[in-house]
Parts: structure tokens; C-alpha cells; sequence
């Protein structure tokens, strides 16, 4: 479909002679308009992997041809200066992709936090008119970690639950109201989640029946680099855990810090080889030091992804990805990162723990699964000395089994391929 941003911005008759054509177009049909809900965006500003997400989702809408909206909900801080300056942060992130005509965020204040509506919400985007348009027609929501709630949920025609944190989300629904009673459908990231056999089905019974994607990345954004000058392996990520799931009467600590335990050795083990850990800690926090003297490098992610630009750039100067897994590698549900996806789209290698998802990938896919220091030694060893070959799989796997269209499709149902 041909891209009209530039003329519906001067032109508002173009603008409707547009949705008119959107609203005809045959994969439109069933699903109107399709929001993509999210709520951990515009709130963390400074974070250009989380921005990342719910991209990859709106770019692959955009390649198929749907009247999309990408639906931000941010709560209040209860201080007007940091509200301002973060929707001044998301709306430059969304000028950059030409995103600028396909957004409606809602800031919702912090009294109506557990009661969110759209009467109460102030409104920047689309206007409060546009929105009810597009609502009073055919329309879908991919609601991403149920990121949309009651009642503002029940405004939407069909609604679509996307799990990214299959093990959580699977864990709270079967101790609470969730979100199972207010969608039709269901999906998750965890690819494993059906097998009965795996230990988080023990810890989380299932109490919808569940679907599973790949998590997204749109291949056309995110294309194969040259290798890089130094044989360098990163991540991005957070060093501490904050969930609280109760396995066996205890709380166990699921954090990148207790993960990256058992690889504490590591950058000694692979000579010539850096390391980098971009993870978020207070300059004043000790466990800096721990980490620098264990050989990891530590970028600040504030600094090297603070905007989906640079988190892009960091990956593209980066041979490959060497990350620990926090809870879903002890829970065995399939679970693969959008950073991984994001990694084999740019050709990058990943040398990850195993989650369950490996008999879901390819045969050569570019990842490796790996449970010790040592294991992890060799796998960084192969990557280097076989680069050339590995990158060519990394960049087929992305696009057979992570590129956003045909995810998408699958999500939506029999759209036209």
C-alpha cells in the first residue's frame, strides 16, 4: 500500500480518502483497525530495547497493508514536567520510524490508575473523535502482557492476549483474574508452553488454551551488517529480578546476577574475546565492581541504547550475543527473547541457556544453547572461527521464524498472505 504520511499531514481530505482506502483494503475486512497495546514504552524513556518491542509489531502491521494504531497507556508520575518529557521522548521515537500519524497514547492519571477510561484520559495522537471513530468500526487489539485493562479493554471489538513473559502471566492467571475472562484469544511467546512435561506447567497450570509465536522482529528494518573489528559479545538487560513467584514455598532469586553465576569464569576462558554486559546499575551500586572483576565489561544501556538507533547500532558492533537466562530457563516454557530475535536479524550469532525452545528452531539456526562456562567457551569459540557461516543462519532463522508479517498473520487469522 503507498506510504500517504506526507500528504496527510498538509491534506486532511487526503487523510480521509486514505482511511477510506485502508478501511476497503481486502485484509482490513474482518479486523478494521488493529491496536497494538502496550504500556512499558513511553514510560521508560531511556530505554531503546523496550521501545523496540511493540515496534517490531507496528512496522510488520505497516508492511501488510493493515490500518493499524499503535496504543500507548502511560500513567501519571504525578509530576506534569516528567510526564511532558517522556511523551516528548516517545513522540520523537515515533517521528523517527514515520510513526507520527499512527499513534494514540493515553496518560492517565494516577487517581484513575485502577479504573483507566478513556473519558478520563488526556489524549495525544490521535484525538479523542479519531479514536472513537476507529473504535465504532471493525477493530482488534493485540494486548501486549495485558498492558490494556478493564474498562477500558471492553471498548475494543476483538481482543487479542500476547504473552511475553509466558512463565508470570501463566503463574498469576492461575491465581487470579488476568485477563482470561475478557479476551478471545490467546497466544504467548513460549513455545513450549503445551507440553505438559515441562516444570512450569507444574508451578502454572494452564486455564486458557494458549497459542505460540515467535517474538518479532521486522527483517526489513533490521538487515545483516559486515562482522565487526572486534570479537565482541553483548547483552542488554536488567541485573536484578523484581517478579516474586512462589516455587515450593520459597521465593527464588531469577535474576541475571544469580544467572550469570554459573559463567563467572567465561572471559578468562575465551582469549581475545571482550565481553559486555549493558545492564542498568546506580553508579553507586558495589555489585559494579563484582562485575568488572569477574572480566565483563559493562556499557551503560542509559548511554548505548537509550534510543532504538543506538540499541540497533550497539547489536550491529557486536560479533554475537552471549546472554544468561533469568526465570524461563528453569522453567523450561520456550521462551525466547525479542533481543535474540533482534541479534539474528543483523546476522548475529546468539550463545544463550536452553529454555525448551530449541526442537521449535531450525536445524541451523544460529543459536547456541549452552549450560556451562565451559560450554559457553566453545560455543564463543565456534562463533568466531566460524562467523561467515553461522551470521548466514542467524539471518535465516530470523526471517523463517521471527519476521513480524508472518507472526502476525498467524495472531490475526486468515488475512491474506
Amino acid at each position: 500500500m503507498i506510504n500517504k504520511r506526507k500528504s496527510l499531514a498538509v491534506d486532511p481530505r487526503a487523510w480521509e480518502c486514505w482511511r477510506i482506502a485502508v478501511m476497503s483494503h481486502p485484509s482490513a475486512s474482518r479486523h478494521g483497525t488493529v491496536f497494538v497495546g502496550s504500556s512499558f514504552a513511553a514510560k521508560y524513556p531511556e530505554g531503546g530495547g523496550n521501545f523496540s518491542v511493540p515496534l517490531q509489531w507496528v512496522l510488520g502491521l505497516r508492511r501488510m497493508g493493515v490500518d493499524f494504531i499503535w496504543l500507548e497507556i502511560l500513567m501519571s508520575t504525578r509530576d506534569p514536567v516528567r510526564d511532558a518529557a517522556n511523551i516528548r521522548a516517545f513522540q520523537r521515537r515515533l517521528r523517527e520510524f514515520e510513526l507520527s500519524d499512527h499513534y494514540c497514547l493515553l496518560l492517565i492519571d494516577a487517581a484513575d490508575a485502577k479504573t483507566p477510561s478513556l473519558e478520563k484520559a488526556h489524549f495525544h495522537g490521535l484525538t479523542r473523535r479519531e479514536l472513537a471513530d476507529r473504535l465504532a468500526g471493525p477493530n482488534t487489539l493485540l494486548n501486549l502482557s495485558s498492558s490494556v485493562e478493564m474498562p477500558l479493554l471492553e471498548t475494543f471489538d476483538r481482543r487479542i492476549y500476547c504473552s511475553l513473559d509466558p512463565t508470570e502471566m501463566c503463574f498469576w492467571m492461575s491465581r487470579m483474574e488476568l485477563g482470561q475472562s475478557t479476551h478471545h484469544a490467546f497466544w504467548t511467546i513460549g513455545l513450549a508452553t503445551n507440553d505438559p512435561t515441562i516444570p512450569m506447567r507444574r508451578l502454572a497450570p494452564l486455564v486458557v488454551d494458549w497459542k505460540t509465536f515467535f517474538p518479532m522482529v521486522d527483517t526489513t528494518l533490521l538487515v545483516p551488517a559486515p562482522r565487526p573489528r572486534r570479537n565482541r559479545f553483548t547483552t542488554v538487560g536488567q541485573w536484578y529480578w523484581d517478579g516474586c513467584l512462589e516455587v515450593d514455598g520459597e521465593y527464588p532469586d531469577f535474576s541475571k546476577k544469580q544467572a550469570l553465576a554459573k559463567f563467572s569464569g567465561l572471559p578468562d576462558l575465551v582469549p581475545g574475546a571482550q565481553f559486555d554486559l549493558g545492564i542498568f546499575l546506580h553508579p553507586d551500586d558495589p555489585e559494579i565492581d563484582h562485575v568488572r572483576a569477574g572480566g565483563w565489561g559493562r556499557p551503560r544501556p542509559e548511554i548505548i541504547a537509550r534510543t532504538p538507533r543506538r540499541y540497533y547500532r550497539f547489536i550491529r558492533d557486536s560479533l554475537a550475543e552471549f546472554t544468561p537466562v533469568k526465570l524461563e530457563a528453569s522453567m523450561g516454557s520456550g521462551w525466547l527473547s525479542d533481543r535474540a530475535a533482534a541479534y539474528l536479524a543483523i546476522g548475529r550469532p546468539v550463545v544463550t541457556e536452553p529454555t525448551g525452545a530449541e526442537p521449535y528452531l531450525p536445524e541451523e539456526s544460529g543459536m547456541f544453547f549452552v549450560r556451562t562456562a565451559e560450554e559457553a567457551a566453545e560455543a564463543c569459540q565456534r562463533v568466531i572461527s566460524d562467523w561467515p557461516r553461522l551470521s548466514k543462519h542467524a539471518r535465516s532463522a530470523a526471517v523463517e521464524c521471527f519476521d513480524s508479517v508472518p507472526n502476525l498473520r498467524r495472531i490475526l487469522g486468515d488475512l491474506p498472505s
